[in-house]
């Protein structure tokens, strides 16, 4: 199964965001420019997280991005999902009904054992997945981080964060 590099990118910017105090906000701008990424394409995924609930999208001069729900209640699966949507990964199209050898619709009654597994497959993929969540992912970062590599990043958080004025 491969996934697109928005799921990757997705996932690091709500990191990123779930650093920041409740009110805090992120740019698109400053989230594709910490990343390295293409900002317009960043955004879309961004919008996508904003529209599933993921993320608050706020307007203004002091607005940004933030996390819409605390970070132990957002799970990779809610990210993968927004990204690439919901439909599963293998589709079977039933090609053992076709060909020299298919007797009709009737000659395989039973379903098809390589979508009975791909399935199951992808059942156990996604569960691991709706286990993990951001704050667990941020909690092993800084337990394994660098701190002056920490601290760059504070000092850049602290430079590029938004807050609302009192």
């Amino acid at each position: 199964m491969k996934l697109s590099d928005g799921v990757e990118w997705a996932i690091h910017c709500a990191l990123l965001l779930a650093a920041l105090p409740p009110e805090g906000t992120l740019s698109g701008r400053a989230l594709a420019a910490f990343h390295g990424v293409p900002e317009s394409y960043l955004l879309k995924h961004l919008k996508v997280l904003a529209a599933e609930g993921i993320l608050q999208s706020v307007t203004g001069p002091r607005g940004g991005y933030r996390l819409a729900r605390r970070p132990d209640e957002v799970s990779l699966l809610d990210i993968v999902d927004a990204v690439e949507g919901r439909e599963p990964a293998f589709r079977c199209t039933e090609i053992r009904r076709r060909g020299p050898c298919a007797e009709g619709k009737g000659a395989y009654p039973r379903p098809c054992g390589i979508n009975t597994a791909m399935l199951r497959a992808e059942a156990a993929y996604r569960q691991a997945l709706a286990r993990e969540t951001l704050n667990q992912i941020g909690e092993s970062f800084l337990a394994a981080a660098d701190k002056k590599r920490l601290a760059r990043m504070q000092d850049w958080i602290g430079q590029n964060m938004r807050m609302p004025r009192s």
